[in-house]
């Protein structure tokens, strides 16, 4: 038998293995090249970028589509698959258009000559390819039930995004008429508004409000001009190189639009944050007496090394996204993973040779007093987190279980959790869709614009498929959630196809309940042996599929990006309490952050304070998407955590102390780096997509508790509870590499006197 034994640190004079010192593309050995010659490194950079920008001006536009779709070859897709193939002429009503009149019905003749002017205006404008109307023949159905509006559907010319802009305009300066007003919704204007509105909110939400406040929180954090430059600048060459490989991406698989705003935020926020990291081990060299190249090159072992983990960590989360068969989703991913490569390249080799050409220019243009006790504090402990961290450690278990009751308490709403898609109902009321859908609703079913449609693999000369089509009208018409009655039927070559109105909102839990019903219900019934040849498709079913597929992939996500972490974690720490712990609280911040999204955007707490919009259920992507970028971005501030809590453990071998001083040297920092990226995601929460605000408001908040919450309490608690356990690792795990995320010790500092640093010129603050 073996006795047990606490863990030792590992020696101080020892050289783990993949320190970096030793492989040729380590990240100290990148450092060393990039200071050697810095500006040849600047040079090359700036190629990168102007081959970039050209890139993105002549490829970008033509990489990104509004279209998403989903890729398992769902019912909804068989069913369009065979419309396109056997009706190829059959175009399907793209948009509809409302008319409308409280003085006059649509038989008075001042309402016939306005829908004959507005028909006539539309078909001059070229990319209406048919246009019908109640003055057509067995055009009756189009007039609502009092009379005083009709329907004119609307099929548009290929390609229909390049012709929806002409016929909104022409429906828009119509509209002047105050006797009888026009409103305009459907697929197209729905896209059209949907990339307006993206385009809008990354302008003022990123841009305007996201970028401003991030310099802001930067200049307090940093507390020089200068050093807030470089993280910026470090910024903004990730999201120009990102960009550009996204636009030559795009070209072989084209990307969904929302990328864009995916890259800018995700690079802003990375940039900024590794860049943070590695300055503030540079300022803590300095003071140590190293000169310039001889600090950039130990930080390249120590924290530029943490950013290569904790992109790793980033990416590999974001991974799996990728796997999901989403389009939307898919594109989201690949922008994180994307920009997540860039950014640690950019830190790689960019970062240090700027460092090196600036030298101690950035500690310049200081910001009076808090920029001078900012570079004194550099990598020394804060005394109030020391304070705070020492007090959760004289009651781990207390803080622990007060923490964890907090952030339960906080996830309790996500048992109400309802995914679906807020379609056009969720935009907002100013736009063209919007407006048009409420038109719709007032004065006619509710699924005219989006009908479901029975797609049967048979003719009109089989009679089993008639008979089934006859049986099916006569259950639907006892089932309250279906217009039956404006049920109708096209054939074509071996394919009978059939239009069903939904008689409520086609993005509701309702409509989502009535296309299940006809799938497991009654088209099996009315169709028998002959049901698993038709096919239930239309937009309210391809929204429900889209909602299975992320119903059935969160947990599959979920576990994919667990592992991955904890594989991870444990080849970085050799200790399998330390991965454990972090998925255990990290899990916590994000249920919290469910819970929160539910409370606000479900339940309207809140919602119309914060400028939010109240919704019946969350975008069905909104969870997988929020599980991958707040896991990733968590494990960041996790690595830089845990590895200056495990750096100090190897040099003393004390667990308390190395928690005490890992928290109260990082937390100052960990805080400012996470309330960067909570103001960049703020700028998504204040724009108009529904979207986008359950988006940027569940990362801010997420982060918001795990920079302080998590990181002040839980991981202390957590760690202090554990003790020595925290390095534990089986001994069938002791061939795992040692891979070190703070690399090996630095070298004493041997340097003259005239290229030491200046000593603090303040006391170390808080």
């Amino acid at each position: 038998m073996h006795r047990s034994n606490s863990p030792q640190p590992p020696s101080p004079s020892a050289s783990p293995s993949g320190s970096g010192s030793g492989s040729r593309f380590g990240p100290r050995r990148l450092a060393e090249a990039a200071t050697r010659r810095p500006w040849r490194m600047l040079a090359a950079w700036g190629v990168v970028v102007v081959v970039s920008l050209g890139l993105i001006g002549t490829l970008l536009g033509s990489a990104l589509t509004s279209d998403s779709s989903l890729t398992n070859h769902p019912e909804s897709a068989a069913a369009q698959k065979l419309i396109d193939t056997r009706l190829p002429g059959q175009s399907g009503v793209d948009e509809v258009i409302v008319l409308r009149s409280e003085r006059f019905v649509v038989s008075d003749a001042a309402f016939v000559a306005r829908v004959r002017a507005l028909t006539a205006e539309l078909r001059g404008t070229g990319g209406v390819e048919q246009i019908r109307s109640y003055l057509d023949p067995e055009g009756e159905m189009l007039v609502s039930g009092d009379r005083h509006a009709a329907l004119l559907p609307v099929t548009l010319g290929h390609p229909q995004a390049d012709h929806v802009a002409d016929v909104i305009t022409a429906v828009e300066r119509s509209d002047r008429s105050a006797d009888v007003t026009a409103e305009i919704t459907g697929a197209f204007t729905l896209d059209r508004d949907l990339t307006e509105l993206s385009e809008s909110d990354l302008s003022q939400g990123e841009l305007r409000f996201g970028l401003p406040a991030a310099l802001v929180v930067l200049l307090l954090v940093v507390g020089t001009l200068f050093g807030v430059a470089i993280p910026m600048l470090m910024a903004i060459v990730s999201i120009v190189v990102a960009l550009a490989v996204t636009a030559v991406v795009g070209q072989a698989f084209p990307l969904n639009l929302f990328i864009l705003n995916m890259v800018v935020a995700m690079g802003l926020a990375l940039g900024v944050d590794y860049s943070l990291f590695i300055i503030s081990r540079l300022r803590e060299e300095r003071h140590r007496g190293r000169g310039t190249r001889d600090a950039i090159v130990v930080v390249a072992g120590t924290a530029t090394r943490a950013v290569v983990f904790s992109g790793a960590a980033f990416v590999l989360a974001m991974l799996a996204m990728l796997l999901v068969p989403d389009t939307t989703l898919r594109s989201l991913g690949l922008g994180a993973v994307i920009v997540g490569i860039v950014s640690v390249l950019v830190a790689l080799t960019f970062h240090p040779a700027l460092l090196m050409v600036l030298d101690d220019r950035v500690e310049r243009l200081r910001v009076p007093w808090l920029g001078r006790r900012v570079a004194a504090a550099a990598g020394e402990e804060g005394r109030l987190w020391k304070r705070a961290v020492t007090a959760v450690l004289r009651r781990p278990a207390v803080s622990l279980i007060l923490g964890a009751a907090v952030l339960l308490a906080l996830a309790s709403p996500v048992l109400d959790l309802r995914l679906g898609d807020g379609g056009t109902s969720a935009l907002p009321s100013g736009t063209a869709s919007k407006q048009g859908l409420i038109a719709l609703q007032r004065d006619f079913p509710s699924g005219a614009t989006d009908p479901v449609t029975i797609v049967a693999d048979a003719g009109p000369t089989d009679p089993v498929t008639q008979l089934g089509f006859t049986r099916l009208r006569a259950r639907l018409a006892g089932d309250r959630d279906f217009a039956a009655g404006a049920f109708t039927l096209e054939t074509g070559p071996r394919v009978t196809v059939g239009a069903l109105p939904l008689a409520v909102e086609p993005t509701s839990g309702r409509a989502s309940a009535a296309v299940d019903r006809l799938r497991e219900e009654h088209v099996p019934s009315a169709f028998g042996a002959r049901a698993d040849r038709v096919f239930v498709g239309g937009a309210p079913a391809e929204a429900q599929d889209a909602f299975a597929v992320s119903r059935d992939w969160l947990p599959i996500v979920i576990a994919l990006v667990l592992a991955a972490s904890f594989v991870l974690l444990t080849l970085a720490f050799r200790s399998i309490a330390i991965p454990l712990t972090a998925i255990v609280v990290n899990l916590l911040s994000v249920g919290a952050a469910y819970g929160i999204l539910v409370l606000v955007f479900q339940k309207g707490v809140g919602a119309e304070l914060l400028g939010f919009t109240e919704v019946e259920r969350i975008d069905s992507w909104i969870p997988i998407f929020l599980f991958s970028v707040l896991f990733g971005l968590s494990m960041d501030y996790q690595v830089f955590l845990l590895s200056r809590i495990h750096e100090r453990w190897s040099a003393t071998g004390d667990t308390a102390g190395a928690i005490v001083h890992g928290v109260a040297s990082t937390a100052r920092l960990i805080t400012g780096a996470a309330a960067i990226i909570v103001v960049v995601f703020t700028g998504f929460a204040t724009g108009e997509l529904v979207a986008f605000q359950e988006m940027g408001f569940g990362i801010a908040i997420a982060l918001a508790l795990d920079a302080t919450l998590v990181r002040l309490l839980l991981i202390p608690a957590a760690m202090g509870l554990l003790g020595e356990r925290n390095w534990y690792l089986p001994r069938w795990l002791e061939w795992l590499p040692q891979l070190q995320v703070e690399g090996a010790p630095p070298p004493p500092v041997h340097v003259p006197a005239e290229d030491a640093a200046p000593a603090p010129a303040v006391p170390v603050g808080a």
